[in-house]
């Protein structure tokens, strides 16, 4: 470890400690990840100085490259520099169980109480995730879909998945993404920077790799071999949390299909979950845990929320330790850039698909469910209110509208 990158001197935390910091960041991180990387810099580089600017940069620059929620990946880097892999989990639930927690209680009050809440609360918050999506789709394609290519390959992936609406199709997507990046795109060299501070040693990466894949490519096996009513449930929230770039908002397709077509969960009910997901501080991956809680089927409540949070953040974890000693050579290589250049693009085209299906054709019935959408819309985008604040506005809104009309 560097000098610089081992914070002045300092001596490494407990796990304890480390969760306390993460707790405290998982009661008060509203925004999203963009915000929550805003969060982890002020704390950590500014205020605690736990790693220079140029390290947290690179920590981030690896995170960004993987598959996975971005802002969780980064706490977990910073946790595992600070205490191993103690701190690397202690971190992780510091920062995830809050949002977590909350979104289960709600589960459990819609199955205790659902048919005691006003229609229009629940269609408000539905309404509100169409908003959250365009918004989500609008600065990912600024990003991502800079040039002719990558918005061709983002309008093909869109039309690909409504088409071919399973997780097959959603993976081929991907992959086919992959392969014409590969074949289209350049990226350019990357320049020197700074190794990342946190030791991990390439065998401990290879052995963490090795799992991963075991894991992607062993638990369609493993159902074969012993079938239960939880397994096929690890093995689509797994999937779902190895094959998302781009950010919690990206998951929402990949969960879609793995949960709502085998009747799991029905639509409404997802999307009433999505909607107040942006309502709550920390990971949207944590919608993971009000899927799992609402299960019409066993394992459910706080075991199913257990069983599939874990489930879909494993892969990151895995990830992240896996990749970390290699990431100094792989993330200048102009290839890997190019591939993931068109990955980028095709999951810009999922979200897109998914903005039409399932979540507009959900939520916007009538002229004031459109008129709805467009204000909150507007409230995110322009007037940069806090997303809790206009989840709450939406679901009130749409319970005064439902009585008026």
């Amino acid at each position: 470890m560097s000098p610089e990158g081992s914070a002045k001197g300092v001596k490494p935390d407990s796990a304890w400690s480390v969760f306390l910091v993460f707790l405290r960041l998982g009661l008060t991180s509203f925004g999203g990840p963009i915000a929550h990387l805003g969060y982890f810099r002020e704390e950590f580089v500014a205020r605690r100085q736990w790693l220079s600017e140029r390290s947290y940069v690179d920590l981030v620059a690896l995170c960004q490259f993987l598959p996975g929620p971005a802002s969780s990946q980064v706490g977990m880097g910073l946790g595992l520099s600070r205490a191993g892999f103690p701190g690397a989990v202690a971190a992780w639930a510091g920062f995830t169980l809050p949002s977590a927690v909350i979104l289960v209680l709600f589960a459990q009050g819609m199955s205790a109480w659902g048919s005691a809440l006003p229609d229009g609360l629940l269609h408000g918050l539905k309404i509100v995730a169409v908003a959250v999506v365009a918004q989500a789709v609008w600065g990912m394609a600024r990003h991502l879909c800079t040039d002719v290519p990558r918005v061709t390959v983002a309008a093909f992936a869109a039309c690909v998945a409504l088409l071919w609406p399973s997780a097959v199709g959603q993976l081929s997507v991907i992959v086919g993404a992959a392969v014409v990046g590969l074949t289209l795109f350049r990226a350019a060299q990357g320049q020197a920077t700074e190794s990342l501070p946190i030791p991990i040693s390439r065998r401990t990466g290879v052995m963490s790799l090795v799992v991963f894949f075991s894991l992607l490519a062993g638990l369609p096996l493993l159902i074969q071999v012993w079938p239960s009513q939880t397994l096929p449930m690890v093995q689509d929230f797994y999937r779902a949390g190895s094959l998302v770039f781009g950010g919690g908002h990206v998951v929402l397709p990949l969960l879609q299909a793995a949960t709502v077509p085998n009747g799991w969960v029905d639509n409404d009910t997802f999307l009433a979950g999505y909607g107040l997901a942006q309502a709550v501080p920390g990971p949207l991956f944590t919608f993971a845990a009000f899927l799992g809680a609402s299960m019409n089927v066993q394992p459910s409540g706080w075991v199913g929320a257990s069983v599939c949070l874990i489930a879909v953040f494993a892969p990151s974890f895995l990830l992240v330790i896996g990749v970390l000693p290699f990431w100094e050579q792989l993330r200048h290589s102009a290839r890997t850039q190019a591939a993931l250049a068109g990955v980028n693009a095709g999951m810009v085209g999922l979200l897109l698909a998914a903005l039409y299906n399932p979540v507009w054709t959900s939520a916007i019935f009538k002229p004031q469910d459109f008129g709805l959408a467009l204000i909150a819309l507007v409230a995110l985008m322009f007037w940069k209110l806090p997303p809790w604040l206009v989840v709450l506005a939406s679901g009130l809104i749409g319970a005064w509208l439902s009585s008026v009309y």
